[in-house]
């Protein structure tokens, strides 16, 4: 059956106006999308589960019960953790540029016979110190603003409230929730857009679910090996290159770059960049052979370029809603330009 233009103006025009619809509930519709992602994440566990004869329901709370040990000791533990070493950073920072000043600099200009004096860390220093403040004071003042309005606490509140109730029913009824809406589909284009629609999954499994455990696994890693190195900031360093780990040897590159600056500073030696660099070889080597094979596999999925593409571009315009709409919006449209793809190759405008 052809489309005529008339149907086709009628599609485009629910395109647009679903589209502003979800923009003008961006607010409202943000703790359903994060409970959808949460419930997106836990299905594939549930699903196992009741391949062992565990009913759906029961499958669930056990689920349910262990995400919520997870993001409770998360929060309990390793965020106070985190907020600890980033203080202490903060309060060595103007030491660390004294220590660049005095010893490191006199050291390059004899090395590289360049006068490196002019470098003002003095002002430096000063700005660093501004700025800091200047920071928290408008943390204070946003802080105390939020406080102060009832309705934003209410409404934080109510998110906190909603979030897991939601993420309960949708982990619950999700495979009857799929199961419905294929129900709806034309019987005509059915096949092809179940077809894409498991290609739109595998492609954000492999990112969400797969990528996610690897970057978790990897921030464990570096962590708890620089913390054995002796490292004052193991976690901080340690989490932030897991967590840019998705990008090829980013991880590594910035990760040792960081730690092997940090670890000189504190050791004033060159051994202890060793067991830096052996850490996140050991991490990279357990990335290469171990995590990403088992965890990822080797399907194509999102280009690095194109997360980070997409986070941005969906916070700049959504804010949260956007960044957490950003990646199955990229899996969709990566799938439907493959799709398309390999349909213009068998078209007559590439082959007559």
């Amino acid at each position: 059956m052809q489309i005529t233009d008339a149907q086709k103006w009628l599609i485009f025009t629910v395109v647009i106006a679903v589209g502003y619809l979800v923009y003008l509930l961006a607010p409202i519709l943000t703790p359903f999308l994060i409970s959808a992602f949460l419930a997106y994440l836990a299905d594939p566990a549930v699903d196992k589960l009741q391949t062992i004869k565990f009913s759906r329901t029961l499958s669930v709370i056990f689920v349910f019960f262990l995400m919520t040990i997870i993001l409770g000791s998360f929060l309990l533990i390793v965020v106070p953790l985190i907020e600890e070493q980033l203080m202490r950073l903060i309060r060595q920072l103007p030491d660390m540029l004294n220590l660049i000043q005095t010893e490191w600099l006199p050291w390059l200009s004899n090395r590289l016979g360049m006068d490196l004096s002019n470098i003002n860390f003095d002002e430096m220093k000063k700005s660093l110190t501004g700025h800091w403040q200047t920071l928290g004071n408008v943390v204070g003042k946003i802080f105390v603003q939020i406080t102060a309005s009832g309705q934003t606490v209410l409404l934080w509140v109510s998110y906190l409230l909603l979030i897991p109730v939601v993420t309960f029913y949708l982990l619950r009824d999700w495979d009857d929730l799929i199961a419905r809406i294929g129900t709806l589909l034309p019987r005509k284009y059915s096949a092809t857009v179940i077809h894409l629609a498991k290609q739109c999954d595998e492609v954000l499994a492999e990112f969400l679910r797969g990528q996610m455990l690897v970057m978790l696994a990897l921030s464990t890693v570096y962590s708890t090996g620089l913390w054995i190195v002796g490292l004052e900031f193991s976690i901080l360093i340690g989490l932030m290159a897991g967590l840019v780990s998705f990008v090829p040897y980013l991880g590594f590159i910035v990760g040792f770059a960081v730690a092997g600056v940090a670890a000189f500073m504190q050791f004033q030696d060159l051994v202890h960049i060793v067991y830096v660099l052996l850490v996140f070889g050991v991490g990279q080597t357990l990335e290469g052979m171990v995590l990403t094979p088992l965890l990822v596999g080797d399907r194509i999925g999102l280009h690095p370029v194109a997360v980070i593409f997409a986070v941005m571009a969906g916070a700049q315009l959504f804010g949260l809603f956007g960044m957490l709409l950003a990646l199955p919006v990229a899996a969709v449209i990566t799938v439907l330009l493959r799709h398309f793809h390999q349909e213009y190759m068998k078209s007559s405008f590439y082959t007559p």
